[in-house]
């Protein structure tokens, strides 16, 4: 199934032609990679600045810590920290802005100030009305599957599950194929092996018909494999996403973009095919 290209925001996707780069913005104090800007607005657009002109075509902003075990916000401090970010990001910068969130009053305020896609690790499918919010606003969203508390045997069947329920919510509310993202959700209620898994088998993800997202970027499986900490992972995170790639990834997330840029850039070369400038 040929997915037809779709506008996001300011920006055009031609889902299959490449593979689109996006830059993670924490605006907490407790991100597991140890990257978060805090409360600090100034440090969040400068960074996603840097990113945007390091070649992001996303920036993802999250207020609340995903990581397992954080303590979990409420919807007055997690506004209090994204929405000073997204409204000027959405001034400032020529790329769609993501808002990394799970609470619908929180999606609302961010999708009124301009954010164009809704990333839910539930994947729509703790407050189907945030399906409603992003037809409503005309915004794509990013559906996750989540393992925490999931019993589960199969790892890709158990994807697979997840992400039809979450497609179906997303149908029900009119939100086109085009703006449904699945993301398998590497490192969410799963074990090491099963996030190398689900790389190795992204592919399946195929047969949904929606355009693939995987979020790898300096996890703790790849500080396992490698025995590094979290700020050595680059070369771990590169080739994670270079399978992915393969495996039909359309869209990376990621902390470090200038590197990524480039990986994704040589793996879609590859993958894809590449025709030399001037020809």
């Amino acid at each position: 199934m040929q997915l037809a290209a779709t506008r996001i925001g300011p920006r055009w996707f031609h889902w299959g032609q490449r593979t689109y780069v996006m830059g993670i913005i924490n605006v907490t104090p407790d991100s597991f990679s140890g990257d978060g800007v805090g409360d600090d607005p100034n440090a969040a657009v400068a960074r996603a600045e840097a990113m945007v002109a390091a070649g992001a075509d996303l920036i993802d902003v999250g207020g609340e810590s995903t990581r397992p075990g954080a303590t979990p916000v409420d919807v007055e401090t997690e506004l209090a920290r994204v929405l000073p970010v997204v409204q000027r990001l959405v001034e400032q910068l020529p790329v769609p802005i993501s808002v990394d969130t799970t609470k619908p009053a929180v999606a609302a305020a961010a999708l009124a100030a301009g954010a164009t896609i809704l990333n839910d690790i539930h994947g729509l499918r703790a407050h189907p009305e945030m399906a409603r919010l992003a037809a409503r606003h005309e915004a794509a969203v990013v559906v996750m599957a989540n393992m925490r508390g999931y019993p589960h045997d199969d790892i890709m069947t158990a994807v697979l599950d997840q992400l039809r329920q979450s497609i179906a919510i997303a149908d029900r509310a009119g939100i086109p194929p085009e703006r449904v993202i699945v993301d398998p959700g590497f490192g969410f209620g799963t074990t090491p092996v099963e996030n190398l898994t689900m790389v190795r088998s992204l592919h399946q993800l195929k047969c949904l018909g929606r355009p693939i997202l995987i979020g790898p970027s300096r996890k703790s499986t790849i500080g396992l494999v490698l025995d590094l900490p979290v700020h050595e992972r680059v070369e771990g995170t590169a080739a994670t996403i270079t399978i992915a790639i393969d495996r039909g990834a359309d869209v990376v997330r990621v902390h470090d973009v200038p590197v990524m840029v480039r990986v994704a850039r040589m793996a879609d070369a590859i993958t894809r095919g590449w025709t030399p400038p001037g020809e």
